[in-house]
């Protein structure tokens, strides 16, 4: 039987990586930080408590060898050159990479948005040959490229396929821009704001996407880098009306062309002024992947999820890393200081539940 071994194995990508593995054949060794099990994984699958900076402690796991190894959590040139440290043990593997790699024609990436004119405009659809960032230790998407750079010049001897990952969503996700919609239904906010006319598209990808690329390129080594995302990228506007129809309430949406027009008005985590599309025309043709699920199909868990993690809890305290990344995502007060001062012309309401 093949052999895998996936670390990071509990998080929101591992779990249903090591249920598709498994189901399709592999005996799977599932690692992470404290061992843990998901209650949907076959019995047969093996969980291992594993410290990632520890070099023995992974060497130890993967014993005399493995077909596979997964790695959903790899990170930087350190990550990297574990793996390719242990390529005489390891058939292929599938790491997990980001969009967050990819450069414009102008040299801007994820880490120059804040600057002036500094978010990147990429060609729609973002194909894998586009330019990624300089290799380096400074942000997560230099450290990612990293990443990338030592792993594919080890193609030779450890066949990787690198799945650089949109927008991911799904259960246990620590940073979810549906938390957005959800937690202010939650709150009773009969109004929203939305910039860009709620036109900004920032491709998302579910985790069972992301457990299907891994199962099909499990089958498929290759030294490789492949986008991965969803079917469709749906604006931001639509997301919002799909989380309302699966919370089944109605939201009055007002929209705003531009940028959000006062500080933490109108600016979802979706919110971004030209589209981030990736092009999915590789996977389908090195790995013959087809569309598992759609966007709004996967809605229900995660709704359902983030509604769980919010109950009894402040919503920093459910998701500080969400809190860290975007600041306080609900500011109602300036919102509603913003409609009393009267919404300026340009920022229509659209029909109540779109």
């Amino acid at each position: 039987m093949r052999r895998a071994v996936v670390i990071g194995a509990t998080g929101q990508i591992g779990r249903p990586a090591v249920r598709a593995l498994a189901r399709d054949g592999w005996e799977v060794t599932a690692a992470s930080r404290g061992g843990g099990r998901d209650e949907t994984w076959p019995a047969e699958v093996r969980a291992e408590r594993l410290d990632r900076s520890d070099d023995a402690a992974l060497a130890a796991l993967i014993g005399d060898g493995c077909d596979l190894v997964v790695d959903v959590v790899a990170f930087g040139r350190e990550h990297a050159r574990q793996l390719t440290d242990l390529a005489g043990r390891i058939g292929s593997a599938v790491v997990i990479s980001s969009v967050s790699v990819y450069e414009d024609d102008k040299g801007r990436g994820f880490d120059t948005q804040a600057e002036p004119d500094g978010f990147p405009e990429y060609p729609v659809p973002l194909p894998e040959s586009l330019g990624t960032v300089a290799p380096g230790d400074s942000s997560y998407s230099t450290r990612k490229a990293a990443l990338e750079q030592e792993l594919l010049a080890a193609g030779d001897r450890l066949p990787t396929t690198l799945l650089r990952a949109g927008a991911v969503h799904g259960p246990h996700c620590r940073t979810p821009r549906e938390l957005y919609f959800v937690k202010r239904n939650l709150d009773g906010r009969t109004r929203r704001v939305l910039a860009y006319g709620g036109r900004s598209r920032f491709h998302p990808v579910s985790v069972h996407t992301l457990a299907e690329l891994i199962r099909l390129a499990a089958a498929r080594p290759g030294s490789r880098t492949l986008n991965a995302c969803d079917v469709e990228a749906p604006p931001v506007r639509d997301i919002a009306t799909a989380i309302d129809a699966v919370m089944g309430v109605e939201t009055e949406t007002v929209l705003v062309e531009g940028p959000p027009p006062a500080p933490s008005v109108g600016d979802s985590p979706w919110s971004v002024p030209v589209p981030v599309v990736c092009d999915m025309a590789a996977a389908e043709r090195e790995l013959g992947y087809r569309p598992v699920v759609r966007y709004a199909e996967t809605l229900p868990e995660t709704v359902e999820w983030i509604e769980r993690q919010l109950s009894g809890r402040d919503w920093k305290e459910a998701y500080p890393k969400m809190f860290q990344a975007y600041g306080d995502l609900f500011d109602y007060a300036a919102e509603d200081a913003w409609f009393r001062e009267g919404r300026p012309a340009g920022a229509p309401a659209a029909p109540r539940g779109v």
